[in-house]
């Protein structure tokens, strides 16, 4: 299979595992769902692999703290507004503020190709904001807005610790198990504590809904850090960005959702901003 396949079904499985938890009845107890089975996959492989060296668990930690914060966001936004659009916003503002944060921390200049990327990235943004959803609440949808940008923020975040923290970790792919247990314990560990009865039963009911979810995660970040193997990150990176239209089309054609022209316009216009900052 073609390399750019392999990062195209990554991206299709990171937007199903999205659509599977805006589909659940409980989207926080969905996310510990996903969080918890991830975190048992985890505990399967992470025997078998080098450990990451002392020097990264500092950002690993931190990284988990933001994940924490990252997944409940996703769980709220998905609550109040429509996947189609709070997962463009939250997949395409993140390149955005790395680019930005790169700039301003790490002095790093931004040429024509990244500040054409940040102004198609904004356009979409704004066709997003202004687009309005028959039947649904203005309320609900700029609270969704929110808290879509906000997680972007976390994404950003977690996405310039854990580059730090890979670096010093010297094995990629057990850092990354290590979060995605490490994840998984805290959540858990929130749901037996506060929502333990509902949790259960909750759990009872929609373990396959975890646990497919759960591989879809793990499967989409393994094969996108294979595919960096194989070709370059940059090409890769801006190629995972189609995850924004694959979740548009979940969205429209599995969630019902209405897929409004200013939505649609806007969603393209962000993964065409995303596709250029990646690759400037």
């Amino acid at each position: 299979m073609s390399v750019y396949l392999v990062v195209l079904l990554a991206a299709l499985l990171h937007a199903s595992w999205n659509a599977i938890v805006k589909g659940g009845p409980d989207k926080l107890l969905s996310t510990v769902l996903l969080t918890s089975c991830a975190g048992l996959l985890a505990t399967v492989l992470l025997p078998w692999l080098p450990q990451p060296a002392v020097e990264s668990w500092p950002f690993l930690a931190a990284s988990v703290l933001l994940h924490v914060v990252y997944f409940a966001l996703v769980a709220r936004a998905y609550h109040l507004a429509d996947m189609s659009q709070t997962y463009p916003i939250m997949r395409g503002t993140a390149p955005l503020l790395v680019a930005l944060a790169s700039l301003c921390w790490l002095d790093d200049p931004l040429g024509l190709g990244a500040l054409a990327g940040i102004v198609l990235i904004c356009l979409g943004i704004l066709a997003m904001a202004l687009a309005r959803q028959p039947g649904k609440r203005s309320a609900n949808q700029r609270q969704g807005l929110l808290l879509a940008l906000l997680n972007a923020v976390v994404i950003a975040a977690y996405t310039l610790v854990d580059g730090v923290g890979v670096r010093h970790a010297g094995a990629a792919a057990a850092y990354t198990l290590w979060l995605f247990l490490l994840t998984g314990v805290l959540l858990l560990a929130w749901a037996l504590l506060a929502r333990r009865v509902v949790f259960v039963a909750y759990a009872r009911i929609y373990w396959r809904m975890g646990a497919l979810s759960a591989l879809g995660t793990v499967a989409s970040y393994c094969l996108v850090l294979w595919a960096m193997t194989q070709a370059p990150v940059a090409v890769v990176a801006a190629l995972r960005e189609t995850a924004i239209l694959f979740g548009m089309l979940i969205a429209g054609l599995f969630l019902k959702e209405h897929l409004s022209p200013a939505r649609i316009l806007g969603a393209c216009v962000i993964v065409a901003g995303a596709v250029v900052l990646r690759l400037a």
